[in-house]
């Protein structure tokens, strides 16, 4: 779930989502924006797994990027952990993005830090605006503060996340 109060499109102010991890490289499920009575799918698949050298390879759709009132995107990236190289637990992302409202393809990337076993951050830009989320997690659940870009407006918000494990993943 995430809460951005005073961002002024709808859609963009309370997202919840529901998904399952099919796979290790498969995830899918629903977003839906009540503000806006926007119900999406929602999923991401890595295809190409991350090696010593390689950086993984993902493709997934969301609803497109915050701050649009409708749209759905998708989206490839590659993603590369260079703690083994830099002795820095940083893994940086970029790709490409398809944006339906915008009937555009932009260039996208971030930087996850992992700055301990209970911290980490995400900066992110979406093609259009940087967005930043700093996180905490708490056994199964994660607290967040997310600092939104949108145009020349910030937005300060939060996120949750409960995570739990599906009763038949030992089968």
């Amino acid at each position: 779930m995430r809460w951005l109060p005073g961002i002024d499109v709808d859609r963009a102010e309370l997202r919840t989502t529901l998904a399952y991890q099919f796979t290790g490289a498969f995830s899918a499920g629903l977003e839906y924006n009540p503000l806006a009575d926007d119900l999406g799918v929602i999923a991401n698949w890595r295809f190409v797994e991350e090696t010593e050298t390689t950086p993984a390879w993902m493709l997934g759709t969301s609803s497109d990027r915050i701050g649009t009132p409708s749209g759905r995107s998708v989206y490839l990236t590659a993603a590369k952990s260079l703690e083994a190289w830099l002795d820095l637990p940083v893994a940086p992302y970029a790709g490409v993005a398809y944006g339906e409202y915008d009937d555009e393809f932009v260039g996208i990337g971030g930087l996850a830090i992992a700055w301990g076993s209970e911290w980490s951050s995400l900066h992110l830009y979406d093609g259009h605006n940087f967005h930043t989320v700093v996180e905490r997690a708490f056994d199964d659940q994660t607290l967040g503060l997310v600092l939104a870009q949108q145009d020349e407006d910030w937005t300060l918000g939060l996120s949750w996340t409960l995570s739990f494990a599906s009763p038949w993943a030992n089968e």
